[in-house]
């Protein structure tokens, strides 16, 4: 697993100038998912959407602990998770890398085996790292070369990529690799089945990385996405201001292409470290009869819409990222278009385990989807957001052709991804698509009353929902009105 990883920087998803071989080849050997999503686009919630099986609605923990706005901190002590259920029915279970779930529960907390990596990006001063280069004899973490813009307050912006003065060996990434490669050999060993998760922290930004992989692909290859055309016109104002804030009109056009290629140089180290994994993984054994995944918490916008990072824009960017599975004896070489989540995992990882996926509620298996042929699933997927740095609740669907996004506190936004792919043109309020609009809206408010999301409330006094089976003032006194 990965982290704020754009589906496009993979050669499987069509990238021509991509370094990832080992990715390639899991998808050429397994399953490839074009319409993998996120449950929400931050990473906490995610996170604990895939532990938990549940919407982030459902299971509440909305925000990442640094930018939290009031929302619950931690998972309760009786969360429900897939590691728990790994652990009863007699498995090992590890975690390699990032955890994120949360601030005072660690992954220990929820059975599994691994070094304890707190934060949201590599933790350079962990004691473990730190005694991982002492006893190799390699260099300290040391940076140079940072690349930033400006805030509107006049401050420096956020590191967006720094080079790394330390030979890959000495990476986080290669570390990370190193741990998951000696659980590995301890799991092998023993007579328990395993589940290992690794978890690299990248490639969230900022990109840091040494120099073979920051000056790896040449920024004039690289094509500027199409929605680094955004004007913000008939958008919801505050993707302006998220753009003011990632300081995109501070910095030239040529340091966005050089930010991607660093970006693209920065998954092809990851990818690199992940083919050890694969080759101990040969090497053990292991290979024939071992699941495999490969996907993100969310995607990042690297320049898209003349943003960076992640925030209030439900845009494909960073709610559609890259989703692999390869299991043994699978028929090699599929690809499915069916809308599938991250929170998906959670329930096919019980099956491959034969354990009853219940308490998994918001989660399918994709175990079905692993064979060829036709397989009954949903037509569209719905996505939800809570905020970043301010409280911001956003719900979209998402359909073959068209999406809409519900945002309360302004303008609404539909998308004909046929017609416009970049999402540039928001044709939310215009008359020909008022059919489209009414359909979409009908259906998003069924599907969240049926899963309890109470952002339908809002909808039924704001929007044609069609017929209202209940008193929207929930007061008790009108009942007979709306039946």
């Amino acid at each position: 697993m990965t982290d704020q990883h754009r589906a496009d920087t993979l050669g499987a998803y069509g990238n021509r100038l991509a370094a990832t071989p080992v990715l390639d080849e899991l998808a050429r050997t397994g399953t490839r998912f074009d319409r993998w999503y996120t449950p929400t686009a931050i990473c906490t919630p995610a996170r604990a959407s895939l532990l938990t099986g549940q919407a982030p609605f459902r299971h509440k923990l909305l925000a990442n602990h640094e930018r939290n706005v009031g929302y619950l901190e931690d998972l309760p002590d009786d969360q429900w998770s897939f590691s728990g259920a790994l652990r009863e029915a007699g498995y090992n279970c590890g975690l390699i890398g990032k955890w994120h779930v949360g601030h005072h529960r660690r992954a220990a907390d929820f059975g599994f085996d691994g070094p304890d990596l707190p934060g949201w990006h590599n933790p350079v001063d962990h004691p473990d790292y730190l005694d991982y280069l002492a006893a190799n004899g390699l260099p300290p973490y040391e940076i140079h070369d940072h690349i930033r813009g400006t805030l509107p307050n006049g401050g420096p912006g956020n590191l967006l990529a720094a080079r790394l003065r330390q030979p890959v060996e000495a990476t986080f990434e290669h570390y990370l690799a190193t741990r998951a490669i000696e659980m590995l050999e301890r799991y092998a060993a023993a007579p328990e089945p395993f589940f290992l998760q690794l978890n690299f922290f990248g490639p969230h930004l900022p990109y840091i990385v040494p120099d073979e992989y920051f000056d790896m692909f040449d920024p004039e290859l690289v094509e500027l996405p199409k929605s680094i055309a955004e004007t913000f016109a008939g958008k919801p104002p505050v993707q302006a201001n998220y753009s003011a804030h990632w300081t995109f009109d501070t910095m030239p056009l040529e340091m966005t292409r050089k930010l991607i290629a660093v970006y693209w140089g920065y998954v092809a180290l990851i990818d690199a470290q992940i083919g050890r994994v694969m080759d101990a993984m040969r090497r053990l054994g292991l290979a024939d009869d071992t699941a495999v995944f490969f996907t993100c918490d969310h995607g990042e916008f690297t320049g898209a819409h003349r943003l960076h990072d992640k925030g209030p824009a439900m845009y494909e960017d960073i709610y559609r990222t890259p989703g692999i599975l390869r299991v043994p004896g699978q028929q090699p070489g599929l690809v499915r278009t069916e809308f599938v989540s991250l929170l998906d995992c959670t329930a096919t990882i019980l099956e491959l385990a034969g354990i009853d996926p219940a308490p998994a509620v918001d989660s399918r298996s994709l175990v079905p989807l692993a064979s060829a042929g036709e397989v009954a699933w949903e037509q569209d997927i719905v996505c939800e957001f809570h905020g970043h740095h301010f409280p911001y609740p956003q719900r979209m669907i998402r359909t073959d052709r068209y999406k809409l996004v519900v945002n309360p506190d302004s303008t609404n936004e539909l998308y004909d991804l046929f017609t416009d792919p970049d999402e540039l043109l928001n044709v939310y309020g215009h008359p020909e698509m008022e059919a489209v609009r009414g359909r979409l809206m009908r259906r998003l408010y069924q599907v969240l009353r049926d899963r309890g999301d109470n952002f339908y409330h809002w909808m039924t006094s704001m929007y044609d929902v069609g017929d209202v089976s209940y008193d929207p003032t929930m007061s008790g006194l009108d009942e007979a009105t709306y039946r």
